[in-house]
Formats: structure tokens, C-alpha cells, sequence
């Protein structure tokens, strides 16, 4: 059995790549790490911090002192940052309407690439991003590429945030994704794109569960390697 495949799932967001990858996880005893999380994480603390997006220093000082980490438990695999457990907050809208902003940020980037090189060099990983199959592992031995109707991945969005952002509407939640979509295919850093040997999984009308076996086929003949 082969002990060092990488799965890249790169996609738009609200496409259900993080759902997709932490299934894939459970299913096949992979070790998931939610690159998506992790630049949420980054964008909490600087809007805790108050960090100015031009200022190159404050960016490099706060990334000096932003310490990130995994943990799983139930099955569920929560972000650490510097040891607090910002799972739940990193995925409310004033995170959301800054990530692809501090996203776009090269010292951003470089730092959350390394680390995130540095968690597949020797175990088996689902990671989902948005530069995951062209610029962390770009020899993945498995590359997804996720996309659905932008009115689909609104509304599922929406039911997610509904229960903690009883307030927020369905056009505020497209108008960000538009948003969104248009700053991570644009951005000069990294840019959000399809590699080349990337299988396309347009799950507009599919169900996890087929999307999940979708997946596995591509998958399976790896693990028997």
C-alpha cells in the first residue's frame, strides 16, 4: 500500500471542497489539512490586530507570531491559533469578506505554503485550496478541480451561516462569492486555476454521497499501489 499519496482538491468557494475532503479523510484514513482554514485563521489575526494590508512590516512581524495547528476529534478536525480554537469564527462573514484579500498577500502565501508542504512530505493527505494541485503539491499523485452554479453555491452557503448570522441575506452572501471569485482568479500571487491533469467535479447536481464516490474511483488505484 502506497503511504505518501497527496490529494489536491482546488475549487471556488462554498463548492464544498472542505465537506469532499474531510469525507475523503474519514473514508480512507487520510490525514486532512483545510489549507482554507488556515489563511481564515491568518485574516482573523490581523483583524484582530489591526494589520495594515500595504504595510509589509506589520504583515511579516504578524506572521512571525501567528502559530497555526490541527487537531481532530469525532472526526472533526478544528484550526488552532496560537492555541485558541478559532474554528467557528474563522467562518463568519467579517473573515470572509477579508480572507481573499490577505490571501493575495505573496509573504501570505510563501508562509502558509511552507507549511503546508511541510504536513505532506510523509503522510497520506486530502488538503483543499485554491492553489493546492499548481503550486503546493503540484505532483499530487490526485488533483480534483470543484466547481458548481454560482446560485447553488450561494444557497448552500447560506444555510451555513443562517444559524449563527440569523441576519444576513442570500444576495449578501452571493455578492461575496462573486466577489470572492473574481478576487481569487485575478490575484497576481497564486491565482486560482485549474492544473492541466486536474479532474473537473462539477457537483451542481450531485449528491455528497456521489460526489464522495467520485472521488474514491479517482483515489483507489493509488492506495493499491
Amino acid at each position: 500500500m502506497n503511504n505518501n499519496i497527496v490529494v489536491a482538491i482546488d475549487g471556488y468557494s462554498s463548492c464544498g471542497k472542505s465537506t469532499l475532503a474531510k469525507a475523503l479523510a474519514k473514508e480512507l484514513h487520510f490525514i486532512y489539512v483545510d489549507s482554507g482554514a488556515m489563511y481564515r485563521a491568518v485574516t482573523l489575526y490581523f483583524l484582530r490586530h489591526k494589520i495594515d494590508l500595504e504595510n509589509h512590516a506589520q504583515i511579516a512581524e504578524a506572521l512571525h507570531n501567528i502559530h497555526l495547528n490541527f487537531h481532530t476529534q469525532n472526526h472533526k478536525t478544528f484550526i488552532t491559533l496560537n492555541e485558541e480554537d478559532v474554528s467557528d469564527e474563522i467562518r463568519q462573514m467579517h473573515v470572509a469578506e477579508k480572507v481573499s484579500s490577505v490571501a493575495a498577500i505573496k509573504e501570505v502565501r510563501v508562509a502558509m505554503v511552507r507549511q503546508q508542504q511541510r504536513l505532506g512530505r510523509s503522510k497520506n493527505i486530502i488538503m483543499d485550496g485554491r492553489d493546492i494541485g499548481t503550486v503546493v503539491f503540484p505532483d499530487a499523485q490526485v488533483k480534483l478541480f470543484m466547481t458548481a452554479d454560482p446560485k447553488i453555491r450561494a444557497e448552500r452557503r447560506y444555510k451555513e451561516l443562517l444559524p449563527t448570522n440569523p441576519t444576513i441575506t442570500l444576495e449578501e452572501v452571493f455578492d461575496n462569492l462573486a466577489h470572492r471569485d473574481y478576487q481569487d482568479t485575478t490575484r497576481e500571487e497564486s491565482p486560482l486555476t485549474r492544473a492541466e491533469d486536474a479532474i473537473i467535479l462539477d457537483n451542481t447536481d450531485l449528491s455528497q454521497d456521489e460526489q464522495l464516490m467520485f472521488a474514491i474511483s479517482h483515489i483507489e488505484p493509488f492506495i493499491a499501489e
